[in-house]
């Protein structure tokens, strides 16, 4: 393997200039950016998200401490928020376990940010604003996750039962798990069956089905169902960014949690400790807002036409002669 860089040095400098017209659109919208820190001693309990666990001796106190290297920056961006901070943005590294690929690595840089009085719609379109600041041509496009689902389904993701969407993936994917929880079969029929046929430039996907929310609010679209008011934006068919219209409340935040463990635990997953500042500045009361993180690195693939995300890093995880 090579010790070389695997971006070229041409790459790099575009890279560069790219953060700082990141910087000077924030600027220009007197966003702050803000440093937290990428260790914490909590993490987050998605069970799509693995963190990278870090331990380091106390010699003083001749004692061990151990934490997570943080798969996002949210949980403390949002203490800030709680803080009164404002709009916020934080553009640093993120870690996650078992990430490494074609359009993956486990260290990667990420932008995440957070409006304060927008809802998810908003924010969707100053993402969209963000990518034409960085090419202006790109095209645009704007669709309901329940919509394009159905398109190359013929499944209403938010009504059809959980065996139906089983049923599918058995005769079109091969697929012929038991018992897996239903938005384990979305994402699997999304990723594999919708994903690919998404067009050209930009796609901006929203209303996601409800057992989706993550961190998202829950709300019934104009039909009366209820769905996940949250949004993610794909560039030639690369998901680029993740968005929600932040869930503000605490106990309701403590609930989902304690169902993303009970997943993990269905799954053979460790169970997370819950992050318990994170949810006491919730307590506190975290001001109406809507929050997205973008991948640094695959806005700067999709700009430029890459097809590897290590043409964009001076130095990709998989690289490494180790």
């Amino acid at each position: 393997m090579s010790w070389q860089p695997t971006a070229t040095m041409d790459a790099l400098a575009r890279r560069a200039q790219m953060i700082q017209q990141v910087r000077a659109f924030f600027a220009a919208r007197s966003v702050l950016e803000v440093d937290v820190p990428v260790i914490g001693r909590a993490t987050v309990t998605d069970l799509n998200l693995d963190s990278l666990c870090v331990t380091h001796a106390v010699r003083s106190a001749g004692s061990t401490l151990s934490g997570y290297l943080q798969t996002s920056p949210e949980f403390f961006m949002k203490r800030l928020l709680a803080a009164g901070s404002g709009d916020i943005y934080y553009l640093g590294k993120a870690f996650r376990a078992d990430e490494s690929g074609r359009i993956h690595n486990p260290e990667f840089t990420m932008l995440e940010w957070y409006r304060c009085g927008m809802d998810d719609r908003a924010l969707s379109d100053e993402v969209v604003s963000l990518c034409r600041a960085i090419q202006p041509s790109v095209d645009v496009a704007v669709t309901e996750y329940g919509a394009v689902f159905e398109q190359h389904t013929g499944l209403n993701p938010h009504t059809c039962s959980t065996e139906a969407l089983a049923a599918y993936a058995r005769v079109h994917l091969g697929v012929d798990w038991l018992e897996e929880p239903r938005s384990l079969w979305l994402d699997l029929l999304f990723t594999h069956c919708i994903e690919p046929h998404l067009g050209d430039g930009l796609v901006v996907i929203r209303d996601f089905p409800a057992c989706q929310c993550a961190l998202a609010r829950v709300v019934p679209d104009e039909t009366g169902v209820p769905v996940a008011r949250r949004f993610e934006v794909y560039w030639n068919r690369v998901e680029l960014a993740n968005g929600y219209w932040e869930l503000v409340d605490a106990q309701e935040q403590n609930a989902r949690f304690m169902q993303d463990n009970t997943a993990r635990v269905a799954q053979g997953k460790p169970e997370i400790a819950l992050d318990n500042d994170f949810l006491a500045a919730l307590e506190a009361g975290l001001p109406a807002c809507a929050g997205v993180a973008l991948g640094i690195d695959r806005l700067l693939m999709c700009a430029l036409g890459c097809s590897y995300i290590g043409e964009v890093m001076s130095f990709h995880g998989t690289s490494q002669s180790d």
